[in-house]
């Protein structure tokens, strides 16, 4: 008895331990968290009630016809305008140098720059001995002012032969000599006019070539402000339609000095925006048409069949009276090789030198003239809108070799 007793009280407190642990366990667990509250819900706005059920009108004062204010007949109305859209005034046209002051100017700007090339062929020739050595001296002098091969070796022979019969030499002299023998090659029985008045009808027709960066837009522009001081009336082409702003730049050109300018879109035909030119020129009775064309030189193929295709279509008007080719003075020799790629493009009559100031060899203008066979007609020496004039080999020369 006793036995079962005890053993019933184990079991008790066995019991009594298990529900112990059963407790603390689900009082270190976390409570669930708590639901969450219902939303507001706002009730819908009530509906209107119609029938029966329809609220009772609220009563407010109303007016007839008869008791609005009309306005006065007789007062004015007012009508309040537009704002005015303010206008871009037009650009003022301006009055270009004439000829005459532009070329005095030039004269002494090209004085200050070129005469390196005469003051050391009168030294060299000064001296009281001229042997072998100095007259090496004297070619390379030449060659170094691009003058060129065979122009060099002739005026050293005739230099030579003139110096060995004049005998003894004053300064005067010298320079006398140099100044006749210069003039000779860069020559003073050549038309250098730039023809612009064809007989018998207008528009004169000018067409500009050369490569890009030579200054080529740039100079027609400032052609047509020459001829604008000369009392002409202009029309600009601009048919170089492959080179970004362009058509741009010529116009701005134009309007400084109140020229038409005929344009097309870009990437264009040049071909079609000088038939255009022209035609529009004749229209309106213009004295010249400036023709400003590509200058791409990527293939030669190519600038030969566009340039030969703006000819040939300016030409169902009339004929080219002008072809110019504008070269930079600056490129020296280098600047023959794209000359006589044009050359054999298109038939050119006139030569431009540009920036033919500062680092640019005056000796250039012999030889581009003895490479093509063409004078130099127009010369330019600086950036500014009158910077450009008809060439006068006397002055030129004059520059070389100082006063």
């Amino acid at each position: 008895m006793e036995t079962i007793i005890l053993a019933v009280v184990i079991a008790v407190v066995v019991l009594g331990a298990l529900g112990g642990l059963v407790v603390g366990s689900r009082r270190r667990r976390p409570l669930p968290p708590p639901p969450p509250s219902p939303p507001d819900i706002t009730a819908p706005p009530a509906e209107p009630h119609v029938g029966e059920e329809a609220e009772t009108p609220r009563e407010e004062t109303r007016r007839t016809i008869e008791e609005v204010d009309l306005p006065d007949a007789s007062s004015p109305v007012v009508v309040e305008e537009p704002p005015a859209v303010e206008e871009i005034p037009a650009p003022a046209i301006e009055v270009p140098e004439p000829t005459a002051g532009r070329l005095v100017r030039l004269r002494a700007r090209l004085s200050r720059s070129q005469n390196a090339l005469g003051k050391g062929l009168l030294t060299l020739l000064s001296r009281e001995h001229l042997d072998e050595e100095t007259w090496e001296e004297v070619e390379d002098t030449l060659l170094t002012a691009d003058v060129g091969v065979q122009p060099t070796q002739e005026l050293v022979e005739r230099l030579r032969e003139r110096v060995r019969v004049l005998g003894t030499r004053t300064p005067a002299e010298l320079r006398a000599l140099l100044r006749e023998e210069l003039l000779t090659l860069v020559g003073t029985d050549v038309d250098r006019t730039v023809r612009t008045e064809p007989d018998g009808r207008k528009p004169g027709i000018v067409m500009v070539v050369g490569v890009n960066g030579t200054g080529k837009t740039t100079t027609t522009g400032k052609l047509a402000r020459v001829l604008v001081a000369d009392g002409r009336t202009v029309v600009l082409g601009a048919a170089d339609t492959f080179r970004a702003a362009a058509a741009d730049q010529l116009q701005t050109w134009g309007e400084r000095v109140g020229a038409h300018t005929v344009r097309g879109p870009e990437a264009g035909d040049p071909a079609s925006v000088a038939f255009d030119a022209v035609k529009e020129g004749k229209e309106m009775g213009v004295d010249v048409v400036l023709i400003d064309t590509a200058g791409r030189l990527h293939t030669k193929t190519g600038l030969m069949d566009e340039l030969g295709k703006v000819k040939r279509v300016v030409e169902k008007h009339a004929p080219l009276d002008e072809v110019l080719l504008v070269l930079d003075a600056t490129t020296g020799q280098n600047g023959l090789v794209q000359a006589r790629v044009f050359a054999e493009v298109v038939d050119i009559s006139g030569i431009v030198l540009t920036k033919l100031d500062g680092t640019a060899k005056g000796g250039i203008v012999i030889a581009v003239q003895r490479e093509l066979g063409v004078p130099v007609k127009l010369i330019g020496l600086g950036e500014g809108a009158d910077d450009l004039a008809p060439f006068e080999p006397e002055a030129f020369v004059d520059a070389l070799i100082g006063d």
